[in-house]
């Protein structure tokens, strides 16, 4: 089969000693489905005996996609015959004795910590979508990889292909590839539509058709868009924050989120009305050092002691008592009743009022891009639940891009004064 030149390219890396992750695609078209599929019939046909994994977040939609593009590919080169699938095991057991087992990779409530994969011990292992899966499932699968690699002297493989998508495969291979600092053993290549010739030409003229967030994405594959139905902000409005020039100042605020049991990153922020000028940030909390850091921020800026506000959970409750300033109660009761909790009113007036603030603190690319990533992430959540207004919950948002979103955290918690305007009581 004629492979494309940057599937050639992805083989090569799919064959070194060196690589044990790849990303392959970012864009709609590019042929990431086939690479996959064709990678794990040279690799069963290969290797007698050996155990490899396709995954989807949803087996029944890998069933009905990537299974049936490895059905097609294998009767085309005629290795159809070397192979019986078992549709009620989920498995492709060739006559060597190598085979393909089909898993659903969903984060599901009930199996958080994906103990469903148990003791399974697998060769290699092919993601298909894998922006649709959290970076924990993905980490779960890498760590199974371990199966007759000696026998073979094989070097642990997992395949990764996707659309372009502001999560974990943004910020662990997009962005490091983009800045030359992927570590060795991790490698992304992009492919596009423009890479495949054996793509149908009215598959273009469809996606041409597309709105602009998703021709960007799925055309042009631009990775800084996210056409995603539940988003709360677009990416021009998150750009926008560097450029709102006109925003005026007003009464100084200072919000602080503090890591829930002082092992994480902690954030001080410093507020102009919605002017972010001033930011100071620790790599673990310290309660003491915190409370220095926010006196210290006072003083230099002029904040009252009732406008500055700390995240009340874990050691920030001891930070609020210290300084007696507010705390913020993520599920406290909101003013309005159609939100489930403080934290989901004050994340709604943010989207709301998105477009009248204004980053005016020279931020580091680090702080740029972790930021971006975050506000990204502010999204609607089951809200046909209970009639409530809900956005993604926090754990979910860690799960997607692989750490804690403080900074999107103290935009949310800006908005508290916003929300209840003066209408407060010192506690």
């Amino acid at each position: 089969m004629n492979l494309t030149d940057k599937q050639e390219y992805a083989t090569k890396y799919l064959k070194d000693t060196t690589t044990v992750e790849l990303l392959y695609g970012g864009g709609a078209g590019g042929g990431k489905t086939a690479l996959g599929c064709l990678w794990l019939m040279d690799c069963c046909t290969q290797y007698a005996g050996t155990r490899w994994l396709m995954g989807r977040s949803k087996l029944k939609t890998l069933k009905e996609t990537t299974l049936n593009t490895f059905f097609e590919l294998s009767t085309k080169l005629g290795l159809h015959t070397q192979y019986n699938y078992n549709s009620q095991s989920g498995i492709i057991l060739f006559n060597n004795g190598a085979e393909i087992l089909l898993k659903d990779l969903y984060q599901y409530p009930s199996d958080p910590n994906f103990d469903s994969l148990g003791s399974l011990e697998i060769t290699g292992a092919f993601i298909d979508e894998a922006n649709q899966i959290t970076n924990k499932a993905k980490n779960i699968v890498k760590s199974r990889i371990r199966y007759k690699l000696d026998e073979y002297n094989l070097t642990p493989k997992l395949l990764l292909t996707c659309n372009p998508s502001k999560n974990w495969t943004y910020s662990e291979f997009y962005k490091p590839h983009q800045k030359g600092e992927l570590p060795i053993y991790r490698k992304f290549l992009q492919s596009l539509l423009s890479d495949n010739q054996h793509i149908s030409k009215f598959y273009e003229e469809n996606l041409r058709t597309l709105d602009d967030n998703s021709k960007q994405r799925l055309l042009f594959g631009n990775w800084d868009y996210d056409n995603d139905p539940t988003s709360l902000v677009d990416y021009e409005q998150i750009t926008n924050l560097y450029t709102n020039i006109f925003v005026q100042g007003g009464n100084k605020y200072i919000i602080a989120d503090i890591a829930r049991f002082g092992s994480d990153k902690a954030i001080i922020t410093v507020w102009d009305g919605l002017k972010l000028i001033d930011r100071v940030s620790f790599a673990t909390s310290a309660m003491t050092e915190i409370q220095n850091s926010i006196t210290a921020l006072r003083i230099k800026y002029g904040v009252q002691l009732s406008k500055v506000l700390v995240d009340e959970d874990g050691i920030g409750g001891g930070v609020k008592d210290n300084l007696h300033c507010r705390g913020f109660l993520n599920g406290g009761k909101p003013k309005n009743k159609n939100y489930q909790n403080n934290k989901t009113e004050c994340a709604y007036k943010l989207a709301e009022m998105i477009g009248e603030i204004h980053i005016e603190v020279e931020l580091q690319q680090s702080e740029k891009e972790a930021l971006e990533q975050e506000l990204s992430m502010l999204k609607t959540y089951e809200s046909d639940k209970d009639g409530k207004l809900r956005v993604l919950p926090k754990e979910k948002i860690k799960d997607q891009i692989g750490r804690s979103p403080d900074w999107l955290d103290c935009f949310i918690m800006r908005m508290y004064y916003e929300v209840r305007q003066t209408n407060y009581i010192i506690q």
